[in-house]
């Protein structure tokens, strides 16, 4: 009998494979680089390029023209982009530092570099605004030339022209006009209160730099030059009076500092109001970051750290009430502005600082500041801790009436379940941890008032097939729902919510592939069985890191350790350490095989932590309800298999895997 061979697809093949070079990446996916719904950010970029150099003490103007025809002109007076060939790329600087992603000086860190302080260092910035124009002019004033080139969606299309400057020319500096391109963006139209908003903050946080902002249309000419800085800024935008001057104060690190490189500290001004919402904007390497991140966590930390110490010291606090950090910083007003060596930012729009050692930074310069303003000014600490005592009776009271309602008909809860001594799920978290081991470590590393630990046995089962009532059949889906305190439900339901325990339900499992599996089938378990969990913002997934890096003691520097979560954050660390002066390959790189390895206190430094961890809400994305669903059934479902293998066929390089 003759046998029939599988025919070869040739929609399939090596022509298949297409390599992204250049800046075509932002082009196929812009939303990956930068905002769409208006070209806000990536003018931002170019505005940031200009901060830096007034920021690294190059510029004392920056200049905004917002053109009739749409376009937008940033002019700055700093040293101008080098326009000469690169040595070892074969093409003038300008032009790579507007047409290849990871190119610039913000990259020179070292001693004598070309910034020692600017705005991250993802390498996308003005090659993104570039790219997403429909044409941008360059022109680089510096060492009697003027050099000027013009692109079009990111191509060279008149190429470098240089020549003398002239009577009327700049001595120094940089202009860039940009031609937004509309097939980008939700809208061309911009945003004029938000650019003025950031202009502003600018010059705020700059003091004697002078930032202009020309509208042509109407003729309107703004300038701003603050020499107040913070203070004056804060009291201009505070929605009502504060209750106790503002605590202001800066403090940087010298060249002798243990821990900190020179330079490395922050600016801040503080009001504590008790009406109206709260204003609080923080700003890292003058990028602003409305998002927060670590340098605020510092802030917060450092703040209530010294008001407990002054509450303790004086006896004020009530008995039985317990002070927490959201208590003292619930009424805070505030600017922050942090100068870091290399930020390190969530995602390629710098809305939040991920740099762990900013929460240090921050909260070692703050919190010594504040103690000692306290007790020079007595009355005014006192009223400040009235003020978070009374937050702190409030948010007890709230949770007592909680617990009131559920009454005594509670199911028994999982004898493995270590719970937690608050009954407020506001502040209230369960970690869903994967193994024993690593459960007995979340037991001993957790925050006992707030935090509470069900391990779990090997995998969950797989329950996108299973029925509600046959679900508690499952020991391990019978702990979690009892625990949780909400019973299973559909999307269609409206589950009693009130016996919610936790505000906070964190899936946390090794940063491996068996890890993964486990985490697509608890989401699977709270998609399927638990929707308005997800709906209601309840449900989170931890990421523990997968290295860590000691590092020896170097000069007056103390041995360090720093973790990384996967290979490109280990990368940095290592590039870091390289910077700073240590010896190739004096260091040390643990890999973690699971969480089991770790102990309690690296445990609480990388995943427990609030302050430190990454965790990461789970929500629907831009899929609707009925199509995650059936992307979940090709994903879960027991007879899709050839439905799972095109997927992974048509998605499977888009993912990168560690096995």
């Amino acid at each position: 009998m003759a046998t029939k061979t599988a025919s070869v697809n040739p929609e399939y093949s090596e022509n298949s494979i297409r390599v992204l070079k250049g800046l075509e990446p932002v082009k196929q996916r812009p939303g990956m680089y930068t905002r769409t719904d208006s070209p806000m950010h990536v003018i931002q970029e170019v505005l940031d390029n200009a901060a830096d150099e007034a920021l690294a003490g190059h510029g004392k103007k920056i200049k905004t023209i917002v053109h009739t025809d749409g376009s937008i002109t940033v002019e700055d007076d700093g040293r101008g982009i080098p326009f000469g060939m690169h040595p070892t790329e074969h093409a003038p600087v300008i032009e790579l530092v507007f047409t290849q992603l990871h190119a610039g000086g913000k990259f020179d860190k070292g001693k004598g570099g070309a910034y020692s302080f600017s705005g991250g260092l993802h390498g996308v910035g003005v090659s993104v605004t570039n790219a997403l124009s429909t044409r941008l002019e360059a022109t680089t004033y510096r060492e009697g030339q003027v050099a000027r080139l013009v692109f079009a969606g990111g191509d060279v299309i008149e190429p470098l022209l240089i020549r003398p400057a002239a009577d009327g020319d700049r001595k120094s500096g940089t202009t860039v006009r940009v031609w937004p391109d509309g097939k980008y963006f939700e809208s061309l139209t911009w945003p004029m209160a938000h650019l003025e908003h950031l202009l502003r903050s600018k010059a705020v946080l700059m003091p004697g730099v002078s930032v202009t902002l020309v509208q042509e249309k109407t003729r309107e000419t703004q300038t701003w030059l603050f020499k107040g800085g913070l203070r004056d800024y804060l009291t201009q935008t505070l929605p009502a009076d504060p209750v106790i001057p503002l605590f202001e104060g800066e403090s940087f690190a010298d060249a002798h500092h243990d821990s900190f490189a020179e330079g490395e500290g922050a600016a801040w001004c503080v009001a504590f109001t008790e009406d109206g919402q709260p204003v609080r904007e923080s700003y890292v390497n003058l990028i602003p970051t409305p998002a927060g991140g670590t340098h605020e966590s510092g802030l917060r930390d450092g703040l209530y750290t010294a008001v407990k110490s002054f509450v303790e010291m004086h006896s004020l606090l009530p008995k039985g009430v317990k002070l927490l950090p959201d208590d003292v910083f619930a009424r805070a007003s505030y600017v922050l502005s942090t100068k870091v060596l290399d930020p390190q930012f969530q995602g390629q729009i710098k809305e939040r600082l991920n740099s762990r050692d900013a929460l240090k930074l921050v909260a070692n310069f703050v919190r010594p500041a504040l103690e000692l303003w306290l007790n020079q000014n007595v009355e005014y600490g006192k009223r400040l801790a009235e003020i978070a005592i009374k937050a702190a009776q409030s948010r007890q009271k709230a949770g007592q009436k909680v617990e009131k309602r559920k009454g005594s008909g509670v199911a028994v809860l999982p004898g493995k379940l270590t719970d937690c001594e608050s009954r407020d799920i506001a502040e209230n978290e369960v970690f869903l941890v994967e193994g024993d081991s690593a459960g007995g470590s979340a037991k001993m590393g957790r925050n006992k008032e707030s935090q509470a630990v069900l391990p779990l046995r090997g995998k969950v089962l797989n329950t996108w097939e299973v029925d509600r009532d046959r679900l508690f059949a499952n020991n391990e889906i019978h702990d979690i729902a009892v625990a949780i305190g909400v019973d299973p439900h559909g999307p269609s339901d409206s589950p009693d919510l009130s016996g919610l325990r936790y505000g906070k339900i964190c899936i946390l499992s090794d940063a491996d592939v068996d890890g993964s599996h486990i985490q697509v089938l608890l989401l699977t378990l709270f998609f399927k069985h638990f929707p308005k969990l997800i709906d209601t913002g309840h449900v989170f997934v931890s990421r523990p890191p997968l290295f860590r890096v000691d590092a020896p003691a170097r000069g007056k520097k103390p041995a360090s350790k720093a973790y990384a979560l996967d290979e490109g954050e280990l990368t940095a660390i290592l590039d870091k350490l390289r910077k700073e002066g240590v010896r190739e390959a004096a260091w040390t790189i643990s890999r973690f095989k699971g969480l089991g390895e770790m102990n309690a206190e690296q445990l609480w430094d990388t995943t427990l932590n609030p302050d430190t961890r990454r965790l990461l809400p789970v929500h629907l994305g831009n899929l609707s309800v009925l199509e995650t669903s059936e992307l979940m059934t090709k994903l879960m479902g027991k007879g899709e298999a050839a439905a799972r293998r095109e997927l992974m066929e048509l998605h499977g390089d888009s993912v990168e895997i560690d096995v």
